[in-house]
């Protein structure tokens, strides 16, 4: 997917987009195919338009369609040909970054935001689907089930300290990873993350409906306590960049992941086995 924060400088894998000097390239980029398919080359590796067609199930003339949008605003690149009949196609970068700030300053952008999150969301979907049925058919190891899952928590939380967090988290993911690049037992591995502030809700005009908010929105006392789902259970279940290719909350990385934004293109959070956040 795509990542919408912004406090690392760009890069060979990284690309920030800026809402005035890049403004016809978001407006390419807000189009949720065009998000899942740059995810799906940031996860997956470079692609013909056929093979991305079937993975996507979109024809080959839309999804070839899209990928020379993508190219011409930079974000994919023709990949070496294995052979002469269909181009492959490549990312450009791993990430795509962004600050909140100036988007939402943007009228003509802020739907790039809601695209972008929609598509880190779907993203969040189809990969634990993928790792259901992956891990249903053995291609996982067993020791994999343990450590993996979504973890859902509600803290109380400065800007500063959740700017911090989002720093701590990147940081940590990103020396592991490298620190795991050659094992023999590392496979790719999904991290959606979400930051999101939400103000307190009046406990009475809640009870009552009259700000139209349900049980669901604003929880019990158990669930403030405990996470959003209810008491939190020894388990824990974070975009590609999905596929995005995004970091997901604050400000972060790609609907490539998963689909393109993080994948490092990376979004998300509810609770897994382990209890780590």
């Amino acid at each position: 997917m795509t990542d919408d924060r912004h406090d690392r400088h760009d890069g060979p894998d990284r690309r920030t987009l800026d809402p005035e000097r890049d403004s016809e390239a978001l407006k390419a980029l807000t189009h949720p195919l065009r998000i899942r398919l740059l995810g799906a080359l940031r996860q997956d590796g470079p692609a013909t338009a056929t093979e991305l067609a079937r993975a996507t199930a979109q024809s080959s003339a839309s999804t070839s369609y899209h990928l020379r949008v993508l190219a011409r605003h930079g974000f994919v690149a023709e990949a070496t040909h294995r052979d002469g009949r269909e181009r492959r196609w490549r990312a450009e970068h791993t990430v795509t970054a962004w600050s909140n700030e100036a988007m939402r300053a943007s009228p003509a952008h802020r739907a790039f935001l809601d695209v972008a999150r929609r598509a880190q969301i779907e993203h969040l979907e189809r990969s634990i689907a993928r790792h259901e049925a992956d891990l249903g058919a053995g291609r996982l190891a067993a020791g994999w089930q343990e450590p993996s899952g979504i973890d859902d928590r509600v803290v109380r939380l400065t800007p500063a300290s959740l700017t911090e967090l989002w720093e701590v988290f990147t940081r940590t993911a990103d020396e592991l990873a490298a620190r795991d690049a050659g094992a023999a037992d590392a496979e790719q591995v999904v991290l959606v993350t979400a930051g999101l502030p939400v103000a307190r809700r009046d406990r009475d005009r809640t009870v009552e409906g009259a700000d139209g908010a349900d049980a669901a929105d604003t929880g019990t006392d158990a669930s403030r306590r405990d996470g959003a789902d209810g008491p939190r259970t020894p388990e824990r279940g974070s975009w590609p960049g999905a596929a995005t290719g995004t970091d997901g909350g604050g400000g972060t990385d790609d609907t490539d992941g998963a689909d393109g934004a993080d994948v490092r293109n990376g979004s998300d959070g509810t609770a897994r086995p382990g209890g780590r956040p």
